[in-house]
C-alpha cells in the first residue's frame, strides 16, 4: 500500500469518524493548540508585522513539524500510517458539528424560539445576534455554513492530498491562527496581518474547489455558476467570495448586505442579487448542499493526488545519467 491509499483510507475513515463522532466537547486537539498558540501571543505579542510574523511562524512551524516526525515515526506501519492520517482527518475537520450547529438554530426558527437562535448563534458565527431577525439568523447560518465547508472541510482534504498528516495539520493551524488574531481589531490589526494573508494563501485552493463542487452538485447549477463569476469578486474576502456566491446561486438565495460584527456595522454586496431572501428551510438545504461537497472533495482530493503521482516525472539518477552529454 503507497502513500496515496494511506491518504485514501485514512482520510476516508477520518471522515466517517468525524459523521459518527464530531468533534469531542473537551480535549480537542484544535483546542490545544489554541491555547498554545495563546501562550506564545503572551510571550511574542508587539503591535508590529514582524513579531505577527514570528508567531505565525512559530505555532504553524511547530505543529507541523510535530506531525511530519509523527508521520515519520509510523511510516514502516501500514496499519498505524492509515491510522495517524484518520486520526488527523478527524481532528482538523468539522462537518458534523457545523451541520449540528446549523440545523439546532434552524429548528429553534422554525419552532418561533427567535431568541434561543440568537443564544445560539455565537457557536457558529461571530455575528452580533441581538442585530438581527430570524431571516437575519437564517442568512447569517447559510452564508456560515458555505464559508465553513471550506475552511472546515474542504480545505483540510486538498492539504491533505498535498502534504499528507503534515499538510492537514498545517492548514487547520494556518485556519485557527486566522480565527485567533486574523482580524481587524486594534490589538491585532498588525500583529494579525501575517495570520491572515497566509490563511487567504492555504484557503485559495479549498474554496476554488468547494466553489465548483457546489455549483456541480446545487439545486440550480446555472445559478451556482452566473453568481460566482459576477459577485465573488465583490466580497471582501477573496476565499469567502467564491463560496458564498456559489452556494447562494445555487441554493437561489440573495447573500449579503448588511451586517454587524463586535459592534462594528459592515455593509457588503449582495450576492445573487435576483435571489429571494433567505428562510429558515434554506438552512437545511444548505447543509445538505455542503454534505454534498464533502463527499466529492473527498473524491477529489484522492483523484488529485493520483493524477499528480502518475503525470510526475520521476527524476532518477538513472534518467540523469542517460541524459547526460560527453
Amino acid at each position: 500500500m503507497g502513500a496515496d491509499r494511506v491518504f485514501a483510507y485514512g482520510a476516508a475513515a477520518g471522515l466517517l469518524g468525524d459523521l459518527l463522532l464530531g468533534d469531542p466537547r473537551r480535549g480537542h486537539p484544535v483546542a490545544a493548540f489554541g491555547r498554545a498558540a495563546g501562550a506564545v501571543e503572551r510571550v511574542l505579542w508587539r503591535d508590529h508585522r514582524g513579531w505577527g510574523a514570528l508567531h505565525t511562524t512559530v505555532c504553524v512551524g511547530g505543529a507541523v513539524s510535530c506531525a511530519a516526525l509523527a508521520a515519520a515515526a509510523v511510516r514502516p506501519s501500514l496499519t498505524a500510517s492509515v491510522a495517524l492520517t484518520a486520526a488527523a482527518t478527524w481532528a482538523v475537520v468539522g462537518g458534523t458539528s457545523l451541520a449540528r450547529e446549523a440545523r439546532m438554530i434552524g429548528h429553534a426558527l422554525a419552532s418561533g424560539d427567535v431568541e434561543g437562535a440568537r443564544a445560539r448563534l455565537p457557536h457558529l458565527c461571530g455575528r452580533d445576534p441581538q442585530a438581527l431577525d430570524a431571516d437575519g439568523i437564517a442568512r447569517a447560518v447559510v452564508e456560515s455554513v458555505a464559508e465553513n465547508t471550506s475552511d472546515a472541510v474542504v480545505g483540510a482534504l486538498v492539504w491533505g492530498a498535498v502534504g499528507g498528516v503534515p499538510g492537514l495539520v498545517g492548514f487547520r493551524a494556518v485556519n485557527t491562527l486566522d480565527a485567533m488574531v486574523g482580524h481587524k481589531s486594534p490589538r491585532y490589526r498588525r500583529y494579525g496581518w501575517a495570520s491572515a494573508r497566509l490563511d487567504d494563501l492555504a484557503g485559495w485552493p479549498g474554496a476554488r474547489l468547494t466553489a465548483l463542487l457546489a455549483a456541480a452538485t446545487g439545486p440550480d447549477r446555472r445559478g451556482a455558476v452566473r453568481a460566482w463569476r459576477a459577485d465573488a469578486g465583490r466580497h471582501p474576502s477573496p476565499n469567502a467570495g467564491p463560496v458564498e456566491a456559489s452556494f447562494a446561486g445555487a441554493l437561489g438565495v440573495r447573500l449579503g448586505g448588511t451586517l454587524s460584527y463586535g459592534g462594528r456595522v459592515e455593509h457588503r454586496p449582495l450576492l445573487n442579487a435576483p435571489g429571494r431572501a433567505v428562510r429558515t428551510d434554506d438552512i437545511e438545504r444548505a447543509v445538505r448542499l455542503s454534505r454534498r461537497v464533502t463527499a466529492l472533495a473527498l473524491g477529489a482530493a484522492v483523484a488529485g493526488r493520483l493524477a499528480a503521482r502518475r503525470f510526475t516525472p520521476r527524476f532518477t539518477p538513472g534518467f540523469l545519467a542517460k541524459g547526460r552529454t560527453s
